[in-house]
């Protein structure tokens, strides 16, 4: 879906933005923030590398004091999941008995260390329509319940009271409200609400190009299917060939009731990865 991005589209997209306003759609990374660990990935972890004081006592340029001194040298590194924060999962994330999109097998594309095909670098950048349904909003609450499952009829009536639609090629949000618990790995991890299939098909089948939630998994977990235990990655990333962007926060615009805005973000082109870090801008639509 991420080919209806055109030149002429990001042109459009960029002729209705006011740029005088932006809304950052990003989380912060830091050390103990919430990240999916529960299978065994490796948290956030950030350390330094160099510091000015060890410059000096170590001296591992061989420059001496007196150049230490001077020049103070700082620098770090980090370790992650590559679903850590505000993401963009590939479509070589999730697929069906060892096959991804387009119907490339893990037998004759997965390399020693990634994917063959489909990776995080072929995810353009992205300019676009971007819509957010306000669930959390539309029930009156601050958070949907745990494991809510937000499906079909009810995209359609929030979209219908909001008074917004979906259309080929948008970006769109969902809101369960669950960054309201962020930072707190307790509350914000595990039993999220979300979408259930038929919710990610009503979306994908109107032409979303993206679809994304303010959640670390997007769809209700755990799932209510009971021989699939992530249907809505299955099915959008291996069948519908739409990325998902996880951990997306939503307060702000949902405080603007900011249902239609232009969105620009792109991610790291991570070779083979099956998702890269993003920092998605929302910019409202200018005053006609």
């Amino acid at each position: 879906m991420l080919n209806m991005i055109t030149p002429e589209s990001r042109a459009a997209a960029l002729e209705q933005a006011d740029a005088t306003r932006l809304f950052d759609l990003s989380v912060e990374y830091h050390v103990g923030m919430p990240s999916w660990a529960g299978l065994g990935d490796p948290t956030y972890q950030f350390w330094m590398s160099h510091t000015p004081a060890g410059t000096v006592s170590e001296d591992v340029m061989g420059l001496g004091a007196e150049q230490n001194n001077l020049v103070a040298y700082s620098g770090d590194c980090v370790s992650m999941y590559t679903h850590t924060g505000t993401h963009l999962d590939a479509l070589n994330h999730f697929g069906y008995c060892g096959e991804i999109w387009n119907g490339f097998t893990e037998a004759d594309h997965l390399g020693s260390r990634h994917w063959l095909r489909c990776g995080a670098e072929q995810q353009p950048p992205i300019i676009a329509r971007g819509v957010l349904i306000d669930v959390a909003r539309a029930h009156g609450t601050d958070l949907l319940p745990d494991s809510y499952a937000i499906g079909a009829d009810e995209l359609t009536d929030v979209m219908a009271a909001q008074g917004t639609e979906v259309r080929p090629g948008d970006v769109v949000f969902i809101r369960t409200g669950r960054m309201t618990v962020w930072p707190d790995p307790e509350r914000y991890l595990f039993r999220e609400p979300g979408l259930n299939r038929e919710g990610a098909e009503l979306l994908a089948r109107a032409g979303a190009m993206i679809i994304g939630s303010d959640s670390v998994a997007l769809e209700q977990m755990p799932s209510a299917d009971p021989e699939n235990w992530h249907p809505v990655h299955t099915y959008l990333l291996a069948e519908a060939g739409v990325p998902i962007m996880e951990n997306v926060y939503l307060e702000e615009i949902s405080a603007e009731s900011l249902h239609e805005f232009i969105l620009i973000a792109a991610g790291l082109p991570l070779r083979g990865s099956t998702a890269a870090p993003m920092r998605p801008i929302a910019m409202p639509l200018r005053s006609r």
